[in-house]
């Protein structure tokens, strides 16, 4: 029988735990032998490599992060070290990899597989979906939800005290997390990387909606702009007129329970990855895109620049 191996790499996402569960399910029907790689690559360089079975994934499919753990790896990027990863693999006979994890994750799969010949498939697997190539990755929709209960949860306090609030995402330099939940909440404001904005433009804007009665602002900012939240706040005190409070999400965006969606996607997801290995794909990244599910090379994924949906984008000209 043919041994395969899944790893997480990078920030962990709600979606990873379905996926590793599913991983294991599908790889002993298709009679493949799976194995867990704990940490990360830094699992793969110190050997903590475990044969797996149902055993160890019952009920993890409502935990969010990752049964296995998750970690990035400088160790990695040197090759003496991803030579110590080949030999550890080897002692336990695996010559496939699922890795669920982003761009610099990938990057290093690229090296294993260009130095040692390790078949492996990607998964889109980051909150921030900044992953060219791929529409969607895997655990986004959980944390667009939980950042939807919160900036519902902040504008009922907002209303009630006549403020405004700065809600502060993750997404680094990409901007999605901040624009599809303004979009779908209603904000006043969104200020993203890929935008460049001018504050001064919406202060007689402001001012009147606020004259003709409006009580709070709810503004949805992304971490990569280029003034820190604190600063929007402060603009909304001094220039319109308003109390202001800063709310940064954090790191609860990568937590909870994984939606309904991330799960479904972790199914497929997986489900591609495997019959990839087993097809004719020996390095690919398992992309979804409009027109589905698509094995697509590293190079056409890792080291390019996420472009935005240009119609969503039309949104924050309207604002």
């Amino acid at each position: 029988m043919t041994n395969i191996a899944i790893l997480c790499s990078g920030g962990d996402v709600s979606g990873m735990n379905p996926a590793i569960k599913h991983f294991v399910e599908y790889a002993l029907q298709k009679k493949l032998i799976p194995y867990f790689v704990y940490d990360g690559y830094e699992g793969l360089i110190d050997n903590k490599i475990v044969k797996a079975g149902y055993e160890d994934v019952a009920g993890i499919m409502i935990r969010g992060g990752t049964k296995i753990g998750s970690a990035r790896s400088k160790r990695f990027m040197q090759p003496e070290y991803r030579t110590v990863a080949k030999q550890n693999l080897d002692t336990h006979n695996i010559d496939m990899l699922v890795v669920l994890g982003g761009d610099g994750s990938f990057r290093g799969l690229h090296a294993f597989y260009k130095e040692h010949g390790i078949k492996f498939c990607g998964v889109p697997s980051t909150i921030d979906n900044d992953i060219n190539g791929t529409d969607y990755c895997l655990g986004v929709d959980t944390a667009l939800n939980i950042i939807k209960v919160s900036i519902d949860a902040i504008r009922d306090t907002a209303a009630s005290f006549r403020r405004a609030f700065v809600i502060e995402t993750m997404g680094r330099d990409c901007g999605y997390l901040a624009l599809i939940s303004s979009l779908t909440s209603g904000a006043e404001l969104c200020l993203i990387p890929e935008v460049e904005y001018d504050l001064a433009s919406h202060e007689e804007e402001f001012k009147k909606q606020i004259k003709n009665g409006r009580r709070y602002f709810i503004a949805v900012v992304s971490e990569g702009i280029k003034q820190d939240s604190q600063e929007i706040a402060d603009w909304f005190e001094q220039k319109i007129g308003i109390e202001s409070r800063v709310s940064i999400l954090g790191h609860l965006q990568r937590g909870g329970n994984p939606s309904t969606y991330d799960r479904l996607m972790a199914y497929k997801f997986v489900t591609y990855a495997i019959d990839g290995l087993l097809g004719s794909y020996e390095e690919s990244v398992i992309c979804y895109t409009k027109s589905g599910f698509e094995f697509k090379s590293i190079d056409e994924v890792v080291g390019k620049h996420k472009q935005l949906d240009s119609g969503l984008l039309t949104y924050l000209s309207k604002m």
